[in-house]
């Protein structure tokens, strides 16, 4: 039986399905789905700018929005012009529609101020980039990141403040409402102008319903000493306002409907004590600028001097000039002042109608006296009054302002009075006076020297006089005489009583003894005087 050999029939077509491409089609297939899913669900790359990095890490560090992530830092590049760097970071199909002008980026990191400590989170996940955006703005992929976190317009609301120092005033420092910390010190600026300090406060929103125009901030002061109703209060500050300090202000309580304009701006006061002076106004908008030109001397004027009407404060100094007038020789000074013009109208009226009515005020006499606070130092501030002289005149213009006219100022306090009388003094020839007398003295000292001896020696003799024994006992022996003359004179008046009252020895024994009864009464008074001091009939009574 012969074998039978298979035939192998060689095939020259390409047979694309077969059991060994299955595999790896099924793979490709699987892949491109991946890879369709992940880039579906990419999100577009961002960059953001900060000036410095601060513990960001590529690859690590996260982008959070309302704590959950939804971004990567893929790149941190320093920028061409050395300003700063850049951050490109890689966000998440999500967040595409917040990615637009409203969105706010900045750097959370663990930091230690004065209102306490914050991002301790970032010290277990790292230093992250948190996000705040609201939908609705144009949509865009390159951001300028904040240098300090952004605030939420739900969790409170930003207030403004102005003095004209800073008091030591940090950013982060606490904001108290009787005693309850209800806010902090964000942000700290210059004026514009340069005259004063700005501060930008954030109280929460559940404290914004006691902010109200009547609002007063202070200072609060590490030791408050106060003297009422006869007892003295010393309060110290707790040991965490001592350390940071902080700001309080008063408040007429929760009132949602009075509320605060937008570009309202509070003064800020040195202590509580200036805060709860007699002040009146509404102050913001109210406010309005004022020129005050005279040539009194304002040497003891200062910036931020009080503006008063009636004992009330309206106004603050805000700037002074001085220039040298050559017509008269003297310093003319030029003073910028604020006043709240709300404090001469009626609460309904508005800005204009304040403005026109203290206009009238102007024209009707309403004048500046530059008057000092005090009658010791002569500090000084400036006081609005009517001047009776002046009925009817016009509104003036300076060169920015309108000008306020001004009364001559009374003279300075009481110091500047003592001090020219020591002028007066030192003026007077007082070395030749008494170079005069020193003359007189030698000229005369052995005259003067003989007085002086023989006033000595009489002085002397008299001592000796009053110290002896009988004249000690002269008074008694003289009170003993007189009583027995009065026991006689008494015995003598019966006498005489036996005689007819016409007759002449009658009339002449009751003149005699008259006579007597007023010397011996003359005599008594005498020897009191002598048993009370001896030596009065040397040197008299007194």
């Amino acid at each position: 039986m012969s074998a039978q050999i298979p035939q192998v029939e060689e095939s020259s077509k390409f047979n694309l399905i077969t059991s060994i491409w299955i595999v790896p089609f099924i793979a490709l297939i699987i892949a491109a789905w991946l890879a369709y899913q992940y880039f579906s669900e990419l999100g577009p790359e961002i960059k953001i700018s900060f000036s410095t990095n601060e513990g960001l890490n590529a690859g690590q560090s996260q982008i959070k929005y309302r704590n959950v992530p939804i971004g990567t830092v893929k790149k941190i590049v320093l920028q061409q012009d050395g300003e700063g760097v850049t951050v490109i970071a890689r966000m998440e199909k999500s967040a595409i529609p917040y990615l637009n002008s409203n969105a706010k980026f900045w750097i959370v990191k663990p930091e230690v101020g004065m209102s306490g400590v914050s991002g301790l989170d970032t010290l277990i996940s790292g230093t992250y980039i948190n996000m705040h955006s609201e939908k609705g703005g144009k949509s865009q992929k390159i951001f300028s990141g904040l240098s300090e976190g952004y605030r939420y317009s739900e969790e409170g609301k930003y207030f403004q403040l102005t003095a004209p120092s800073g008091y030591n005033i940090k950013e982060g420092t606490p904001i108290f409402l009787k005693n309850i910390q209800v806010g902090q010190v964000e942000h700290i600026n210059i004026s514009l102008d340069g005259q004063s300090v700005e501060f930008a406060i954030f109280i929460k929103n559940l404290y914004v319903p006691y902010v109200h125009r009547s609002s007063k901030f202070w200072v609060t002061s590490a030791v408050d000493v106060s003297f009422a109703s006869g007892r003295l209060d010393v309060n110290m500050a707790p040991v965490t306002s001592l350390l940071q300090g902080g700001i309080e202000f008063s408040s007429t309580g929760e009132d949602i409907t009075d509320t605060v304009p937008n570009k309202f701006a509070f003064r800020l006061y040195k202590n509580a004590h200036l805060a709860e002076g007699q002040t009146i106004g509404k102050g913001g908008d109210f406010i309005q600028s004022f020129e005050i030109m005279t040539q009194d001397s304002i040497a003891k004027l200062k910036r931020g001097a009080f503006v008063e009407y009636e004992g009330y404060e309206v106004g603050r100094v805000k700037d002074i000039e001085l220039s040298y007038n050559d017509d008269t020789h003297k310093i003319l000074g030029k003073i910028l002042v604020d006043i709240d013009l709300s404090s001469f109208a009626s609460k309904k009226d508005d800005v204009i109608r304040c403005q026109n009515r203290f206009y009238k005020a102007i024209e009707e006499g309403m004048s500046a006296k530059i008057t000092p606070t005090d009658p010791f130092t002569g500090t000084l501030f400036i006081d609005l009054l009517f001047d009776d002289n002046i009925t009817n005149r016009s509104i003036k213009k300076g060169k920015k302002y309108v000008l306020l006219p001004s009364i001559k100022s009374d003279k300075g306090g009481i110091v500047d009075e003592v001090e020219k009388i020591l002028q007066k003094l030192n003026k007077l020839p007082l070395e030749k006076l008494l170079a005069s007398i020193n003359k007189v003295v030698d000229d005369n000292a052995e005259p003067i020297h003989q007085v002086l001896e023989d006033l000595s020696k009489t002085v002397k003799n008299l001592n000796e006089m009053t110290d002896r024994k009988s004249f000690k006992t002269m008074p008694d022996e003289l009170d003993k005489t007189m009583k027995e003359l009065t026991a006689t004179l008494r015995t003598a008046k019966k006498v005489v009583k036996g005689y007819d009252s016409n007759s002449l020895l009658t009339n002449q024994i009751t003149q005699t003894l008259e006579i007597v009864t007023k010397t011996s009464e003359e005599m008594q008074l005498f020897l009191r005087m002598l048993n009370r001091k001896p030596n009065s009939l040397i040197f008299g009574d007194n």
